[in-house]
């Protein structure tokens, strides 16, 4: 992979990994921002559990979706976040409210989804490196073994 794309794509990935993991924790602590101004009143009216548990839940699944970003499931958490920041979005113009985030969720769901699709490029130029490198080998270890045949067929003369 190109080795500007490169720095672009851990450029993504840590941010999206960080900040969702990060978000999801504060949803214990509302210390950036009271998380409970962003629920759907309608929303408030179908859940079977109290505001703050719902909330503690959205913040266990988004330090799940950062973690899996960060580590191999970058690819899955990426296109997780980016339909993630999607509903959230919605949400929000459901709610009438707050129009300002959900352009910029809808934005960070664009970005989401282009982390997912250059993973797809990393992992296929990674894969195609990898078969080039296990070619090679094989050539290099055949010649060893080949100079030994014929150094064997020599000593028999």
């Amino acid at each position: 992979m190109n080795q500007r794309l490169n720095s672009s794509w851990w450029a993504l990935r840590i941010g999206f990994g960080v900040a969702p993991f990060l978000a999801g924790l504060d949803k214990f602590f509302n210390l950036l921002t009271n998380w409970k101004a962003y629920l759907n009143p309608l929303a408030l009216r179908i859940i079977p559990v109290a505001p703050e548990t719902f909330l503690h839940a959205i913040g266990v699944v988004e330090m799940i979706v950062g973690l899996a970003i960060l580590t191999r499931w970058t690819r899955l958490g990426s296109y997780v976040a980016s339909l993630w920041l999607v509903c959230i979005a919605l949400n929000l113009v459901a709610m009438g409210a707050f129009f300002d985030i959900a352009v910029r969720d809808v934005l960070l769901a664009l970005a989401a989804f282009t982390l997912a699709r250059l993973t797809e490029v990393r992992q296929a130029s990674t894969a195609s490196s990898s078969t080039q490198s296990q070619a090679l080998l094989v050539q290099l270890g055949t010649a060893p073994r080949l100079t030994r045949r014929l150094e064997q067929a020599a000593a028999r003369l």
